[in-house]
């Protein structure tokens, strides 16, 4: 009696080669993403390496938009002012919150969505620093809002809040001048503001207020940008004013409304 083997089909193939195929397949996939996204990284850092600008590009940005107020060397005309001894701090808080190049003439500068990308700014902070120095970035600590905050908070009611309000909201000075809402204003930019004195602000040098008491005050401040409003709505936190006026407005308003409402139903 003949045996006879069952024999596989052609064609067939096992579920390990199945899983196999898979695998690889994947491994692959993989690979050449990650290559891509390697390729591409490199790329885009070497565009941004080629694409640093110097301080000569800070020079010929100044000459393009700065020079007609501020005068080619610095030295100011009848529209700006002299721009000797302001220092890089002064150009990038003003560039950088739009407050320059100035949109027209008025009480103050205003805040507006700056012209220039960071690395131009940065680029024309450091062509005024080589050309008339001045106050320059401070160190990190100084920045880091890791200061006494209550020392802060007692420096800045001295110090500030009868301009800025005791809750840095801002506040109206004579002459249509106002003192800025600083709420959201980052640390580089509050210690920009001590040290260089924009529009109406004096400065505060080192023999006014110490880096420390700086540190405290930037600290005090960003501890209040993140401190939730216990009692609910602020009312923008100005005051007696506002809350006087809302209670006028909405709540002897709603008692007179009551009232007349009462007074017609029972006629």
């Amino acid at each position: 009696m003949a045996l006879f083997t069952k024999s596989r089909k052609a064609g067939r193939r096992s579920p390990l080669a199945t899983v196999a195929l898979l695998g690889i397949g994947l491994l692959l996939s993989g690979g050449i993403y990650a290559g891509a996204s390697a390729a591409v990284a490199a790329t885009t850092e070497t565009a941004q390496a080629e694409t640093t600008l110097t301080v000569e590009d800070g020079q010929k940005l100044f000459q393009a938009n700065c020079a007609t107020c501020h005068g080619l060397d610095l030295e100011g005309t009848a529209n700006g002012p002299s721009l000797a001894g302001v220092g890089e701090l002064a150009v990038e808080f003003q560039m950088s919150t739009g407050r320059m190049p100035l949109q027209m003439q008025g009480p103050q500068a205003e805040m507006k969505e700056p012209q220039f990308t960071e690395e131009q700014i940065l680029a024309v902070a450091s062509y005024v620093q080589s050309v008339a120095p001045g106050p320059q970035y401070p160190a990190d600590e100084v920045l880091d809002g890791e200061g006494d905050v209550a020392h802060g908070a007692e420096l800045f009611r001295i110090n500030c809040a009868m301009c800025h309000n005791v809750a840095a909201a801002g506040g109206a000075l004579t002459e249509g001048k106002f003192a800025p809402d600083i709420q959201d204003t980052s640390a580089l930019h509050i210690y920009a503001a001590m040290v260089t004195g924009p529009q109406n602000m004096p400065v505060f040098n080192d023999m006014n207020l110490t880096p420390e008491d700086k540190r405290d005050i930037i600290s005090a401040l960003l501890y209040q940008q993140e401190a939730q409003a216990p009692g609910g709505f602020t009312l923008g936190s100005l005051g007696p004013v506002s809350e006087g006026l809302f209670v006028w407005i909405f709540g002897i308003g709603g008692l007179i409304a009551v009232v007349v409402w009462i007074t017609a139903k029972s006629n």
